[in-house]
């Protein structure tokens, strides 16, 4: 028996990492989380192969950019050991790291972004407290569901042929 797939959305301010940058380098440890719920998610939720709607947030015209897949289990975040980086934690250990990630890998650039805008005029599609939606909300990875995977891909505006 295979596990069923599950899938996520992943917020990047794109002035840190863009879709494009994903795009260039193919696969990339996504490191800096530093909320716990969104650490177990990727520690405890996240199996390869699982598809990541990939969000550029903090810019102009927020909203869904692409699409990427997880490319690894969940190893610990090299940062939290540095002191020179910003997300350097002094409590974490290598013995008891408390900072996970995942690797992920490219998949493709949406012909448009989803804006964040139109995502909330389907707010009722998405279901009562979709992170997206629901104020307050600053989860930076959460989970989807295979509906909302299919609902907000099928917002993307496809070029003419």
């Amino acid at each position: 028996m295979t596990a069923r797939k599950r899938y996520w959305l992943m917020k990047s301010e794109p002035d840190a990492f863009s879709i494009d940058d994903l795009q260039r380098v193919g696969t990339e440890p996504w490191n800096g989380v530093r909320n716990y719920q969104a650490r177990n998610f990727m520690r405890d939720g996240m199996k390869v192969g699982d598809g990541i709607l990939f969000y550029h947030s903090n810019t102009k015209v927020p909203g869904i950019v692409g699409t990427a897949t997880v490319a690894s289990g969940a190893y610990p975040d090299d940062t939290q050991f540095d002191p020179e980086s910003d997300y350097h934690d002094p409590r974490s250990t290598r013995e008891e790291p408390r900072w996970m990630l995942v690797d992920v890998a490219f998949e493709r650039k949406l012909a448009q972004v989803i804006p964040l805008e139109e995502i909330k005029r389907h707010a009722d599609a998405l279901g009562e407290g979709f992170p997206l939606t629901a104020k307050g909300n600053r989860l930076s990875v959460f989970p989807v569901t295979a509906a909302q995977w299919k609902q907000l891909l099928a917002l993307e505006k496809k070029p003419p042929a």
